[in-house]
């Protein structure tokens, strides 16, 4: 299907762009959300006519989401959340949890500008994109740990699951006696029973 963009689409083009894309994909997304109009004679006329508002709209909303980007850019979210020893989290980070933290720390940002590739399944630092318009796009910092010290090594740089590692291995200590016969610690541990 042939349709008429009346705002710039990622990976499809700009405004009054003439774009053949899926079916589906027409109907489904680009027409209910009001983002084109069929490319037809009429539809044509109609975007021609008004070209100038619909470009001077979008203007103003890309100064509005350039006002809003310099307030997010750079904004860090820290999620705590239980996980094993390996560093899998029990369930995972979603759309949601991040809408959520950054809400309560004074950004409003909606489900659909956070742009989550796929679900974080494991502590670490993540940047994940917010777009605040088709052509304004921040990047935002979340923090999963399973313990607010743990997010803060994890700020610093540190690989938290590697030092986790290296502490248990450098902790772990074997008394040896070198002068030790096999089985004599064992001789007089039982003497030791037997006597008391």
């Amino acid at each position: 299907m042939e349709i008429i963009l009346l705002e710039r689409v990622e990976k499809l083009g700009h405004i009054g762009d003439v774009v053949k894309v899926k079916d589906g994909f027409a109907r489904n997304y680009l027409l209910p959300n009001k983002k084109a109009l069929r490319a037809n004679e009429a539809n044509r006329k109609v975007f021609e006519a008004n070209r100038e508002r619909i470009v001077a709209e979008n203007a103003a909303k890309r100064t509005e989401a350039e006002k809003e980007s310099k307030g997010l850019e750079g904004v860090s979210v820290t999620l705590i959340r239980q996980a094993s020893n390996t560093g899998q989290l029990y369930g995972s980070v979603a759309v949601r949890d991040i809408v959520e933290s950054l809400n309560a720390d004074g950004h409003k940002v909606t489900k659909a500008q956070v742009v989550l590739d796929k679900p974080i399944k494991a502590i670490g630092l993540y940047e994940v994109r917010v777009a605040l318009h088709a052509e304004v796009i921040v990047t935002v910092k979340v923090n999963v740990a399973r313990s607010p010290e743990e997010a803060e090594m994890q700020a610093q740089g540190v690989n938290v699951m590697e030092a986790m590692f290296e502490k248990d291995e450098a902790g772990f200590t074997e008394d040896y006696d070198p002068n030790a016969e096999p089985g004599e610690i064992a001789v007089e541990a039982t003497e030791e029973q037997a006597e008391g």
